[in-house]
């Protein structure tokens, strides 16, 4: 049903089931403290009333009401991770709303993986604040939002992005499937100190507890320790013999101990996150998926014929079961009688030996996901945008109702360009406020969109694939001690060699050379202009310079003449934010200047 509903109603349906949900689960809850309390008392009441004539009945009483008692306790455990997870997807859908009216400043923004130095990222406001990564990310694990960033920052192969469009897809509607998803990997996000500590234990060569002989000293030991302790019990050993032999039994866990110390130090405190794992990846193998690339993750997690999550569950209990040494008086028992932490390094080693090969991509199918997720969620909250296509060959851009994704679709005017061929330079000129940055921003941030394998906010979209490089935001660097026209300087030279090189790039430049004087920036930027256009490579250029939209006669057939134009009423303007074709007439910054208080004469 959620497919045939918008969005919005379909976040606030959601919302409100939830929230129904969460309060019986509460009332649930509740009942259960006052069973546990209810068995208390009438245990303690009835057993004493027992006691007082017979003893049988008063520790049948007792050892029933436990059992009773544990068992609510067990029931109650269960309720307890059923309200969290409630209360998660409620918190998942309230976010959803929240970011459908623009609000999404609050949200993790991946200001962590700026590159510094790149092609785009500084210009195009892909992370940190109020940034696309900001709008569309959905990941909670440290690998999955570095992923998303990196798809971002440099994009899929072209054979990726089909199978990744034909994933998202498919999860799109997957409503319910997908925020389950996203509930399991917020509880306890996954970290890459967690990997990077998994990844040193599995590459370790374990030099302890491998020989065969282990597996039959270990019981031989146990039923020898446990021999001495009931023959002490029942007075066959005395007490102080048994003394003498617990303390040779405790310094030679002890020893053992030892030797399992590394392993336990790599492995301690990663049971939160690898059940974190076990639930993610347990949710996608209980799917039946259609699209190629989600049932090779599907496959790529498997252990043979094993389930992964089996796996998983598996080193989970060894874990648990490695942790009992923090509790130090079952842990001396265990040890001394058993050799716990032998009896444990043995089933990591065979665990270890079973998966060493798996392991990374368990890692990489959680951020396989949350990023597929990410994406299947801008597609559900977004179903008017389209499915890009592309072109084999360079260079073509068809776009038609291209408008920018971060700005509300209330307020958004969108805007169609199309581009066939090289040696071609698309110049726009027009007045100050009239759309110009905004429209390049838009043209860049819908490729990469396309180029990772998302939905993009236009009519229709048909691209090659293309290394896109922008001068659009430049700053100065005091630490380097940078001018801004230095700076920009650097980022032309990274363009001019890449299209010397005659690379496949498209070239987004939005007011050039702004440091330097008039006439230097006019000569610079036709010098440039004539560059590209005999190199063969594609650009679409933002000036105020007038007088360059001249070159097109110079150059027929290798220049586009666009504007934006104002309207003025008055000392009043008007912006309608369209593209227009051929060289703008109306200007701005005069009347502006006066608004401001300037005295023109």
């Amino acid at each position: 049903m959620s497919e045939q509903r918008s969005p919005l109603t379909t976040y606030e349906w959601e919302k409100a089931r939830y929230a129904a949900i969460l309060e019986r689960l509460k009332k649930r809850h509740s009942l259960y403290g006052w069973l546990r309390l209810g068995i208390i008392l009438l245990t303690a009441a009835v057993a004493f009333y027992l006691f007082s004539f017979s003893l049988l009945g008063g520790w049948i009483t007792v050892i029933a009401g436990i059992t009773i008692f544990l068992a609510l306790v067990s029931k109650d455990t269960d309720l307890t991770r059923e309200i969290q997870t409630t209360k998660f997807l409620l918190e998942i859908n309230e976010e959803e709303l929240r970011v459908l009216a623009g609000d999404y400043g609050h949200r993790y923004d991946g200001g962590a993986f700026y590159p510094g130095e790149h092609d785009y990222a500084g210009d195009l406001d892909i992370v940190g604040s109020a940034s696309l990564y900001q709008y569309i990310n959905r990941c909670h694990s440290e690998q999955g939002r570095r992923r998303m960033a990196d798809n971002f920052l440099y994009g899929l192969h072209i054979a990726e992005v089909a199978e990744r469009q034909e994933a998202v897809a498919e999860l799109a509607p997957l409503i319910e499937w997908r925020q389950h998803l996203e509930a399991k990997t917020r509880q306890t996000p996954v970290t890459l100190r967690t990997e990077k500590q998994a990844d040193i234990w599995l590459s370790a060569k374990e030099e302890h507890f491998t020989g065969s002989s282990w597996k039959y000293m270990i019981p031989v030991y146990s039923v020898v320790t446990l021999a001495t302790a009931v023959a002490t019990l029942l007075g066959l050993i005395p007490s102080a013999i048994f003394g003498g032999l617990f303390l040779i039994y405790f310094i030679y866990a002890g020893s053992l101990s030892k030797k399992a110390q590394q392993s336990y130090n790599y492995l301690d405190g990663m049971v939160k996150e690898v059940e974190t794992i076990r639930k993610t990846i347990q949710w996608i193998e209980g799917k039946e998926f259609r699209s190629p690339l989600l049932r090779r993750l599907q496959v790529s997690v498997r252990s043979g014929n094993i389930p992964a999550h089996v796996e998983i569950k598996e080193l989970k209990e060894i874990l648990n079961r490695f942790d009992m040494r923090g509790n130090i008086l079952v842990f001396i028992f265990l040890n001394s009688f058993l050799l716990w932490d032998a009896r444990q390094m043995m089933a990591l080693n065979r665990w270890r030996g079973r998966n060493r090969r798996q392991v990374s991509q368990w890692f990489s199918l959680v951020a396989e996901l949350e990023v597929l997720h990410s994406l299947a969620t801008l597609r559900f909250n977004q179903p008017a945008w389209c499915w890009p296509s592309f072109s084999a060959e360079h260079f073509m851009f068809e776009g038609e109702g291209v408008g920018h994704p971060l700005i509300p679709e209330e307020r958004r005017v969108v805007n169609s360009l199309s581009v066939s061929g090289t040696a071609q330079v698309s110049l726009i000129t027009g007045s100050n406020m009239a759309g110009k940055s905004t429209f390049l921003r838009s043209l860049g941030v819908n490729v990469l969109l396309a180029q990772m394998g998302a939905p993009v906010c236009a009519q229709k979209l048909a691209v090659s694939p293309v290394r896109l490089m922008t001068s659009m935001r430049i700053a100065d660097n005091l630490a380097e001690n940078t001018s801004t026209f230095y700076a920009e300087l650097k980022k032309l030279k990274t363009i001019i060699e890449a299209i010397r090189h005659r690379e496949t790039v498209w070239v987004l430049l939005d007011e050039v050379l702004r440091g330097t004087n008039s006439m230097d920036r006019h000569t610079g930027l036709k010098a440039l202009i004539r560059q590209i256009i005999n190199h063969g490579a594609v650009a679409v250029i933002a000036t105020h310079d007038l007088e360059v939209a001249a070159l097109a006669d110079d150059l027929p057939g290798a220049i586009e003449n666009y504007h934006f134009d104002v309207q003025v009423e008055g000392e009043e303007l008007y912006f309608d934010y369209k593209l227009k074709e051929g060289v703008c007439t109306s200007l701005n910054a005069s009347i502006l200047m006066k608004k401001i208080g300037i005295e023109l004469e």
